[in-house]
């Protein structure tokens, strides 16, 4: 039987409004995506980074490569994968806008290969293979297989990465908005937390997996400025890196900078992170 006039009308009225609510909110998650992309193409982030990863907060499982001091390579169970390991930086994330960028090789396979930020409470290691980086409060994670997790929950974000395949997660975090944004290849998937603004705990770049041989190198790190005295600093610390004949002479430029012996340091900081 069909329905009655009054009826039928309520029910297009209703669809109608619940299609313009669908529009509306594809239409909010298209702006956020058009938001993170222009933080980065109108180089919002300014401010070149050299964080390295920890090798005192790490899974034993972890092989950190460390070339001319240069912390930025890990290969995860470099033997045999018997459960999940994973590795923080050494310097939690400062500013409103952070960038960067895992350069993941070929073993792109198993339970889990998981990008994200941690506080320094999430575990490291576990004697089981799974997606660690997220499973309880103190993490935030992107898994290869296209899901995001989060305080033990988890939900599809993203089409899984292609097995056997060299890939380059870039991860945005926005903490004006509470952001954790991912991007593949260039390609922005779109904000998958939102809440981040109300973590008090500092948050550190973390990286873990479950398969045997993995290697990840994090390569483009920044982030926006602080305040002027970090501009002036990273001018300064910039110009000294474009002109030293070599690596490892930092400290010998910013020594002849007629400076303060603390503003010195405060320099050479950036230049050795």
């Amino acid at each position: 039987m069909a329905p009655e006039p009054q009826l039928a009308i309520g029910l297009l009225r209703d669809r109608n409004n619940s299609l313009r609510r669908n529009d509306a909110a594809q239409a909010d998650e298209n702006q956020e995506n058009a938001d993170s992309e222009e933080i980065i193409r109108m180089n919002a982030i300014y401010c070149r980074l050299g964080w390295l990863w920890n090798q005192s907060d790490c899974s034993k499982e972890v092989c950190v490569t460390d070339e001319g001091g240069c912390r930025t390579g890990v290969t995860f169970h470099p033997h045999w994968s018997n459960g999940t390991a994973g590795i923080r930086a050494a310097q939690p994330l400062l500013g409103e806008y952070n960038y960067w960028e895992i350069h993941v090789g070929n073993r792109v396979f198993g339970t889990s290969l998981m990008f994200g930020v941690s506080t320094r409470k999430a575990r490291l290691h576990a004697n089981e293979f799974k997606n660690m980086l997220g499973e309880d409060a103190q993490g935030w994670g992107l898994s290869h297989r296209g899901r995001v997790y989060h305080d033990g929950g988890s939900r599809y974000y993203c089409k899984p990465f292609q097995e056997y395949t060299v890939v380059v997660v870039g991860v945005l975090l926005d903490r004006r908005k509470g952001h954790l944004s991912f991007f593949k290849d260039g390609q922005n998937l779109g904000v998958a937390f939102t809440g981040l603004d109300k973590v008090e705990d500092d948050l550190y770049p973390t990286v873990c997996s479950t398969a045997a041989k993995t290697a990840m190198t994090v390569g483009r790190r920044q982030r926006s400025f602080l305040d002027l005295q970090d501009r002036c600093r990273h001018a300064v610390a910039t110009s000294i890196a474009n002109n030293i004949s070599s690596k490892g002479t930092e400290k010998e430029a910013v020594d002849k900078l007629p400076l303060p012996s603390k503003m010195k340091c405060f320099i050479l900081g950036l230049l050795t992170e």
